[in-house]
C-alpha cells in the first residue's frame, strides 16, 4: 500500500537464514528441544553482540518469529536456542500519577534534561522516587555494571504450555545492570529503558536476580524494571515465586511518577478541543494502535534521536511487525513522516513533533489532544465524551467514521474503504484514545 512504509531485509534476518542453512537449527530444537550456538559460530556472519541482541519479543529475526524460538546465553560465549517463553507482557499500565521533586540545590540535572537511562535512575533516586517506590529509607546506590553471572540452574516454559525444559546451566555468562539500591531491609536491581514497548527479555531482570540471590544471604533481591517516557517514570517491581523458573515472575507494584506539573483539568481540554481546526482525512490508514502512549514514545525516540539512524534503529527496531502501527498513527496525525533515508531509517518527526518536545509536560499533552481533535472522527469522539463525560460506544464512532468518508489510498493509487469489522477494531482505537484523555484530568 502507498502509505506503507516498504521494510528492508534486515541483516540480522539475513544473518540468521545463513547459520539456519549451515546448522539446521530448526530441526535440532524440534528433534532436541535445545540447540546450543557459539558466539564464534555466529561471528562468521555477524559481530555475535548484535546478532543476538533481542530486547523485545518483535526485535527476533523472521526465522525466531516464524518457528517460536528465542535466544539466551549459557556462557561467555555460548548460547542456548529454544522454543522457551523469553518474554513477559508489561501489561496494563493504568495508575494516577505521583508528583515529587529535585532537591533546589540540584541545577546540574532538570526534568527537562533526561536523555538517557542513566540520568533517569540518577533523578529519580535523587528526587525520592526510588524510595518512595520501594518503600525503603536509607538506599544507597552499590553494584552496577558488567559483571558475571556466577553458576545457577532453571528451567523455562516452553512455548504456550505447561511443559518445562530440561535444566539449564548458567556458568558465568556476563550480566550488565543498570542500577541496584540497597537499603537496611533489601537489594533493588533495576533495568531501565527510554521507550515504552509491550514486552521485556525476562534474562534481563531473571539472571542478575539469580546473581545476586546467590551473594547476598538472607537479604531479599527485588527486581525493578524503570521506563522514563514522556516525563513520566514507569516503575515495575517483580517477584520470582520460584527461584529456578525463568518464567515465574509475578507482578508486585506498579506506580507512575512525574517531576513535572501534570495538572491538567477538563475545562483546558475542552479549550484545546474546540481551537482545534479541523484537516481533511489523510491518505494513510487509520490509526489500528490502542496504546497512545506508546505512539508519543516512538515519536520521543525519534526526538532523542536527532536524525542519528543508527540510534534510532537500535532505540526503537523499526520493523514492519513492530513499529508500523504506532509510526502509522504518528504520521496520520502529522507528526511523524516517512522517508527513504538510504541507511535504513524509514521515519523522521515533522515540523509539529519537532515542537511538541520543546513543551512542558502539561503544554505537550495539551497538543497531542489539540493534533488528536484535528481529525474528524478524533473531535466528534471527544465532543461527545465532553458533553456526556462518556467514552463513545463502538457502533457510534463507526458512524462517526461512516460521516467522514474515512478511507485510504492503496498502491496503485486507488481509494479503498474498510469493511464494518475493520472498522469497529479501528474504532477501539479511538476508544483507548480518549481514556487516554481522560486519564490526563486531574482536577
Amino acid at each position: 500500500m502507498a502509505d506503507k512504509v516498504k521494510a528492508k531485509v534486515r541483516k540480522i534476518d539475513i544473518t540468521w537464514q545463513n547459520l539456519e542453512t549451515k546448522y539446521n537449527i530448526v530441526s535440532a530444537v524440534k528433534e532436541n528441544g535445545i540447540y546450543k550456538i557459539s558466539a564464534d559460530e555466529i561471528k562468521e556472519f555477524q559481530e555475535p553482540r548484535l546478532a543476538v541482541k533481542f530486547d523485545h519479543e518483535e526485535d527476533r529475526p523472521d526465522l525466531f518469529v516464524n518457528n517460536g524460538l528465542s535466544i539466551l546465553p549459557i556462557t561467555r560465549g555460548d548460547y542456548i536456542i529454544s522454543e522457551i517463553n523469553a518474554y513477559h507482557t508489561f501489561g496494563n499500565n493504568d495508575s494516577q500519577i505521583i508528583y515529587r521533586s529535585v532537591p533546589e540545590y540540584i541545577k546540574s540535572l532538570t526534568a527537562s534534561s533526561i536523555t538517557s537511562e542513566a540520568k533517569a535512575l540518577n533523578i529519580a533516586y535523587i528526587s525520592g522516587i526510588l524510595e518512595d517506590f520501594l518503600e525503603e529509607k536509607g538506599l544507597l546506590p552499590t553494584v552496577a555494571g558488567r559483571m558475571g553471572s556466577g553458576s545457577f540452574v532453571f528451567q523455562a516454559v516452553v512455548g504456550n504450555t505447561e511443559e518445562l525444559t530440561p535444566a539449564i546451566r548458567v556458568e558465568n555468562s556476563q550480566i550488565e545492570i543498570d542500577a541496584a539500591y540497597e537499603g537496611h531491609k533489601s537489594l533493588s536491581l533495576v533495568e531501565a529503558k527510554m521507550n515504552l514497548a509491550e514486552n521485556f527479555l525476562i534474562r534481563q531482570l531473571y539472571y542478575p536476580f539469580r546473581t545476586w540471590h546467590n551473594l547476598m544471604d538472607e537479604k531479599p533481591v527485588r527486581p525493578v524494571f524503570l521506563i522514563y517516557s514522556n516525563s513520566i517514570f514507569y516503575l515495575y517491581e517483580y517477584a520470582f515465586t520460584e527461584l529456578a523458573n525463568y518464567n515465574s515472575l509475578e507482578l508486585v507494584k506498579f506506580r507512575k511518577y512525574t517531576l513535572e506539573d501534570n495538572s491538567i483539568s477538563r475545562s483546558e481540554i475542552r479549550e484545546v478541543v474546540a481551537s482545534a481546526k479541523v484537516k481533511s482525512n489523510p491518505p494513510i490508514q487509520f490509526p489500528q494502535a490502542n496504546d497512545f502512549p506508546r505512539v508519543i514514545s516512538l515519536c520521543e525516540q525519534l526526538y532523542l534521536a536527532d536524525g542519528d539512524v543508527e540510534s534510532i534503529s537500535e532505540m526503537y527496531q523499526f520493523h514492519a511487525r513492530q513499529a508500523s502501527y504506532y509510526a502509522d498513527a504518528a504520521r496520520y496525525l502529522g507528526l511523524a513522516t516517512s522517508t527513504s533515508d538510504s541507511k535504513g531509517s524509514p521515519y523522521t518527526l515533522t515540523t509539529l513533533g519537532k515542537k511538541l518536545w520543546q513543551l512542558s509536560y502539561r503544554e505537550r499533552q495539551l497538543q497531542f489532544v489539540k493534533v488528536m481533535a484535528s481529525y474528524k472522527v478524533f473531535r466528534e469522539s471527544l465532543d461527545y465524551y465532553l458533553a456526556t463525560d462518556e467514552i463513545p460506544k463502538t457502533q457510534t464512532i463507526v458512524q462517526f467514521m461512516v460521516d467522514a468518508n474515512i478511507a485510504y489510498t492503496d498502491g496503485q493509487n486507488n481509494v479503498k474503504t474498510y469493511s464494518p469489522s475493520t472498522m469497529k477494531r479501528r474504532a477501539s482505537t479511538v476508544q483507548s484514545w480518549l481514556k487516554w484523555v481522560e486519564q490526563l484530568i486531574t482536577k
